[in-house]
């Protein structure tokens, strides 16, 4: 049983090492900046007794994630963690600018190597959390929500996907593009044809929907339209071919590309950007679905969309039943800031910062994190 069915069910309070398998080369400080490391033996040379606090933050409004990442991390590689005293909110939090919402307190030589580790953690886990709940927002504001696809396998290395799909898993994110982003919350991957099927069957969009149909019948049947840039007329094509078994469409039409519907079209041009996917032509495929009966045929549209593009189209009620995004969920625009704010039990850091106590912080228990 994956820990985060384990953490559902209240068994565990916390995410351990179990899900998060950290490279050994941390203990060794093989991923902390020089300085940390240099720092620590100074401080273990001159001021092994004192006791500080460093306390994390970041500058906007998010939806934090990679708590149960960095207390694992603590765990496992801190000198003695049973000893330090951790306080931290939880994955899924709303948080505001500068609120504190991680600290530990203990010797600085225990953990304190791991501060740009830690930051790092919950930079990354932050912003795509982040990213894919203002996504999820952008997509319901119709009144209906509108599933997001987490489709960023191609946009970073694919060492990051499990974790980056923990954080869409928390940021609202329905379904996700492979196995491996699922790793950490128990699920997998969804997809159905990417447009080299459609090529091996020399263009042919109803001989590569029907070999797929064949091979994993179970699937729901959705084609994927635009390989030979006429979406409308391949849709019709495949909605003909099968009717109610066929589940939805996916348009996924290059930005730099017009599809040929508006260059038999031209009165249409003038008033809007035809390139891609755009608002014209989906209207348009969903008149010419609902003209022939097809109206149970979604309409599933992906290729560049962010919260900005999916806004557009739900405040416009553009006809769009799924939106599958990738890059724009994994822009980095959250950065966090770890802090030592206090010095055996007084105030001490640097010009501009300050402890900042927050009330919504939990106190973390180690015994109770494992306990089943």
């Amino acid at each position: 049983m994956k820990e985060i069915e384990l953490k559902m069910q209240g068994k565990i309070s916390r995410l351990t090492n179990h899900t998060f398998k950290f490279d050994e080369r941390i203990r060794d400080g093989w991923f902390s900046a020089v300085y940390f490391l240099k720092t620590q033996e100074l401080v273990k040379k001159y001021h092994e007794d004192n006791i500080i606090t460093m306390q994390f933050f970041q500058k906007d409004e998010a939806v934090l994630c990679g708590t149960d990442e960095v207390i694992a991390l603590v765990k496992t590689f801190a000198d003695r963690p049973e000893e330090l005293e951790i306080y931290s909110l939880k994955d899924g939090d709303k948080i505001s600018p500068f609120e504190t919402v991680l600290t530990i307190t203990g010797p600085y030589q225990s953990f304190g190597y791991l501060e740009g580790i830690i930051d790092g953690i919950l930079a990354r886990r932050t912003s795509v959390a982040t990213n894919v709940y203002n996504v999820v927002k952008a997509a319901s504001y119709s009144g209906k929500q509108k599933p997001v696809i987490f489709m960023g396998d191609r946009d970073d290395h694919y060492t990051t996907q499990a974790g980056d799909g923990y954080a869409a898993y928390i940021g609202g994110a329905t379904a996700q593009a492979t196995h491996a982003m699922n790793e950490w919350w128990g699920k997998h991957g969804m997809g159905t044809m990417p447009h080299a099927l459609i090529q091996m069957f020399d263009g042919d969009i109803v001989a590569a929907t029907k070999a797929y149909h064949e091979t994993f019948p179970h699937d729901d049947l959705i084609a994927l339209v635009d390989y030979n840039n006429d979406a409308i007329t391949d849709s019709l094509k495949v909605a003909r071919e099968f009717g109610e078994k066929l589940k939805g469409v996916r348009v996924d039409t290059s930005r730099t590309m017009i599809d040929q519907y508006f260059l038999r079209n031209q009165h249409l041009l003038g008033t809007f950007d035809p390139r891609g996917v755009n608002a014209e032509l989906i209207f348009a495929l969903r008149k010419a679905l609902d003209d022939e009966g097809f109206h149970h045929v979604k309409i599933v549209v992906s290729g560049g969309f962010s919260e900005k593009r999916i806004l557009e189209f739900e405040k416009h009620h553009v006809p769009v039943d799924m939106y599958g995004v990738g890059g724009s969920l994994l822009k980095l625009k959250i950065g966090f800031t770890g802090d030592n704010v206090m010095l055996n039990g007084k105030h001490q850091a640097k010009s501009g910062r300050k402890f900042r106590p927050n009330p919504r912080l939990e106190k973390v228990e180690f015994e109770k994190i494992w306990k089943v």
